[in-house]
């Protein structure tokens, strides 16, 4: 493997429970909207630019929560990592597909996916989810 690629990662949920995943551009695996962070950028920064670039809708970063810092095999790039750190936010505006993204998707998390995820989304951020879900907290 050679060096993970350090990403940021967003759990989006609608009032009905469903969390926002986006597929990139050529690619089949749906995932947190995110991505890379640049240079010396700070995470939640970054997580804000990147969901303005990918869906057009500003980040509320005061009431961010971090979920945590996960590691999974990269979905895009073979033979690689990502290291993300993954927050719970909150969005204003209405989500579409922008930038390298083809298509965004609301899934619900307590059924089974009909999706193919990435291995971050589908090892360790839906798992988080639903856990969250059981315990009866809401991102």
């Amino acid at each position: 493997m050679t060096n993970p690629i350090r990403i940021v990662a967003a759990v989006i949920r609608d009032e009905c429970g469903r969390v926002l995943l986006v597929r990139k551009r050529n690619t089949t695996r749906f995932m947190q909207p995110g991505g890379k962070l640049e240079g010396g950028e700070d995470r939640l920064p970054a997580l804000a630019r990147e969901l303005d670039e990918e869906l057009g809708c500003a980040c509320d970063v005061a009431t961010a929560r971090f979920l945590g810092d996960f590691t999974a095999p990269s979905a895009n790039e073979p033979g690689h990592t990502v290291e993300a750190a993954v927050f719970a936010v909150r969005i204003t505006g209405t989500p579409a597909a922008r930038a390298e993204i083809d298509e965004i998707v609301w899934l619900d998390v307590t059924q089974r996916e009909p999706l193919e995820l990435a291995p971050l989304t589908r090892d360790c951020v839906l798992p988080l989810v639903r856990a969250e879900a059981c315990a009866g907290r809401r991102s």
